[in-house]
């Protein structure tokens, strides 16, 4: 500080009078005094009390509740603990199916230890939609800083003095909607249907040929076949067989005489009824329980604790719009349970149906046609990508996963076997192709300007170009003659595993290591097809590290993987004359009553990247294998006496086991009734291409165009029934 003291200050002030001129004043005598200059002061800035609003409010906008607890003031996290207040805000959001929280800052006032920011709040409710409301925050200096003085009224102001929410979801939600097949036909729907079973111990030996009837109509089932399953059922009293679920209004008319048979089982249950023990179940998909760990996210979309929710196939995939727009009314009650006003309501829109491409019959028919198999179809229209049919075998029944069906617990358990029936092997089992990859092969040879038609080998038993190493023709091994000179459709046609061996390692050792896995991605292998709602898997087409990976791949063995949907597709470009289209199961959405939201048209994903020339080359090739004017097809034998005209190829796959049968081919029938198809068949573990997969091939052509099975499996005593464990002839037909 700095002092200035004056002991005496005199001043002469000069006053000037009245008159003009006067020069002198009258002296004065000031009194000393002392002056000091202002103390500094240490200041700091209170507390932006804003920030902390907005800080608490944020974090409830993205839902971190411990950060706004944490905000709290010491008083208010005494009265309630981080757990309560993490299940009331969570509480609100599921009550209200908030989806999502927004604010606007209005104002703040702030006193020397306590303050108020007033916003307004925007809830958006994915059932009744907006909610505004302006509301005020309390906020106290604690140790500090400014905290909030937790209110029910920091959510909405009408919480007060112990109100809450309450949505009323009664009446509010609409039924989810159908897939159908491409007739109409109801493939899946919520409807009322009935539980059939059987006590086989309480069957009355009087009764048993009229109970077979009735079971026979009801489930579609033979009378043979049921008596089948309980004769060889567990013996003891209360043994439960379940046959089936059947919709409610088959069983309704004729309930009293049913009732009346001694050991049937009738159960009614309303729910997601999934026809015939479930169609196309690996395309379709299932619907379940939402599950205790999803409540929070489901019930924030909506969704009450009791609703099914899509878990496979289209049901997943088509969910928002099965499940249609769900509704409500939102409401604040007192504490008393009584309403105070209503804050907002909505009425429920209902779902859109799916219409696919399937046509239930014949969907069905294609099962049977590979029933008792592991293993897969896929069919599509050759033109178009349509997928016409889809089977994963074994399969497993939708209605499996509706707990309130009586059979719900016996279908479940037959879940469990280790044939792993939920696992949909059309799309996402990876498998080595065997000799149809030979096509792909063949286009890499005949695209490198190496290799030409009318290029010749000669195919003997072995195969001994790599050192060291002796690899076999199938001819060996099922002690046939070699198949001598061949050019190189003929060793398509004939399938000469020598001949292959020979391009794959010729290919690689003139440093073109990568024309046949390039030429397989081309085919689209090694990528997911794309199709819509279903999952699938990628496959592998690596390219060959070594000479005995080259000769390995050229035959469809080794690292490459495919899976059936994959080669369903690259077989019908080769038909259609080298288009790759997308696989698609949906022909069109629509709401009840309303125009279609969505259509189907075709998807081109490419060409394939082969010539005009070497295109025809393949498909006469592919002609030969199966032609009766060839007797040196590979697959001759299965089609002897078809009148559709078709062209395939024929693959076994080695496993390590038993190895994998493959066929597949497409029509040229060229009919305006009905569209060519391409069609894959893979059966696992089983044996020859020729004697499994393309019988089965056969059957599915003639399905689709006659509607008729045609001629038995060489396996089959009468249609879908098993004669022996295999058929007995020859594996492939001699030269």
């Amino acid at each position: 500080m700095k002092y200035w003291r004056w002991s005496l200050l005199l001043l002469i002030i000069l006053t000037v009078g009245c008159g003009q001129g006067s020069l002198l004043a009258t002296p004065q005598i000031v009194e000393s005094i002392t002056i000091q200059e202002s103390p500094e002061v240490d200041t700091s800035d209170m507390p932006v009390v804003e920030l902390t609003g907005r800080a608490y409010l944020d974090a409830w906008k993205i839902g971190d509740y411990q950060a706004m607890y944490g905000l709290l003031t010491s008083i208010s996290q005494a009265a309630i603990s981080e757990e309560e207040f993490t299940l009331h805000y969570q509480g609100v959001a599921s009550e209200a199916a908030l989806g999502s929280v927004d604010y606007e800052i209005l104002s703040s006032l702030t006193h020397e230890d306590s303050a108020q920011v007033s916003y307004r709040v925007k809830l958006v409710s994915t059932l009744v939609g907006e909610i505004h409301a302006d509301t005020l925050m309390n906020l106290s200096l604690d140790d500090g800083q400014w905290r909030v003085q937790w209110d029910d009224t920091l959510v909405l102001p009408q919480l007060q003095g112990g109100n809450y929410l309450s949505m009323d979801r009664s009446g509010y939600t609409p039924a989810r909607a159908n897939i159908y097949d491409r007739y109409g036909h109801a493939l899946v729907a919520q409807t009322d249907a009935t539980a059939i079973g059987l006590f086989p111990d309480q069957i009355n030996p009087e009764q048993e040929a009229i109970l077979l009837g009735e079971l026979s109509d009801l489930t579609g089932m033979s009378a043979d076949n049921i008596k089948a399953m309980y004769v060889n059922y567990p013996s003891g009293a209360g043994w439960y067989l379940p046959l089936g679920e059947v919709p409610a209004e088959l069983v309704a008319d004729r309930y009293d005489y049913l009732s009346q048979l001694d050991g049937l089982a009738m159960q009614s249950y309303k729910s997601r009824y999934y026809s015939d023990g479930g169609v196309a179940p690996h395309l379709l998909g299932y619907v379940s329980a939402i599950q205790a760990g999803e409540m929070e996210q489901y019930t924030s979309l909506g969704y009450g604790i009791d609703d099914r929710v899509g878990r496979t196939g289209l049901e997943r995939w088509g969910e928002e719009r099965l499940s249609g727009a769900r509704g409500g009314a939102l409401y604040v009650m007192d504490s008393r349970g009584q309403p105070v006003t209503r804050l907002a309501e909505a009425p429920a829109r209902p779902g859109q149906s799916i219409y696919t491409h399937l046509d239930k019959d014949f969907q069905q028919a294609v099962e049977l046609a590979i029933s008792g198999f592991r293993g897969a179809v896929v069919v599509l229209e050759r033109d178009t990508g349509r997928v016409l049919a889809m089977v994963s075998t074994p399969g497993f029944n939708p209605n499996a996963f509706e707990p309130i069906n009586y059979n719900s617990d016996y279908l479940l358990d037959a879940l469990e076997s280790q044939d792993r029936p939920l696992f949909n092997r059309a799309t996402l089992g990876q498998y080595p192709l065997g000799s149809v990859f030979k096509i792909i092969t063949m286009a890499a040879a005949l695209e490198s300007g190496i290799y030409t038609p009318n290029s010749s080998y000669f195919c003997g038993h072995t195969f001994e170009e790599l050192q060291g190493v002796t690899l076999y023709d199938w001819t060996y091994e099922h002690d046939f003659p070699p198949s001598g000179m061949l050019d190189l459709p003929g060793g398509l046609i004939r399938s000469c595993n020598p001949w292959f061996y020979h391009i794959g390692l010729d290919l690689f050792n003139r440093g073109l290591d990568t024309a046949v896995s390039d030429m397989a991605r081309g085919f689209g292998l090694g990528t997911a097809t794309g199709i819509v709602g279903v999952e699938e898997a990628d496959g592998q087409a690596p390219i060959p590290e070594s000479r005995i990976d080259a000769t390995n791949q050229a035959i469809g063995q080794g690292a490459l993987l495919v899976t059936p949907l994959q080669v369903a597709n690259f077989i019908a470009a080769i038909g259609n004359g080298g288009t790759l289209y997308r696989p698609h199961v949906v022909e069109q959405i629509k709401s009840p009553g309303g125009e279609p939201t969505y259509v189907f048209e075709p998807q081109v994903l490419g060409e394939l990247p082969v010539s005009p020339d070497t295109l025809r080359v393949i498909q006469d090739a592919m002609l030969g294998v199966v032609q009766g004017t060839n007797p040196r097809g590979t697959a001759q034998h299965a089609f002897t006496g078809l009148d559709i005209p078709v062209a395939g190829k024929t693959g076994t796959a080695q496993t390590g086991s038993a190895p994998h049968a493959w066929f597949a081919g497409y029509t040229f029938a060229e009919r305006e009734d009905a569209p060519d198809i391409a069609v894959a068949v893979v059966v696992e573990n089983i044996g020859e291409g020729s004697d499994y997969a393309a019988p089965i091939f056969r059957r599915i052509v003639e399905l689709y165009f006659l509607s008729s099975p045609g001629r038995l499996y060489e396996w089959e005593s009468m249609y879908n029934v098993t004669r022996t464990p295999g058929p007995e002839v020859e594996s492939t037909p001699s030269p």
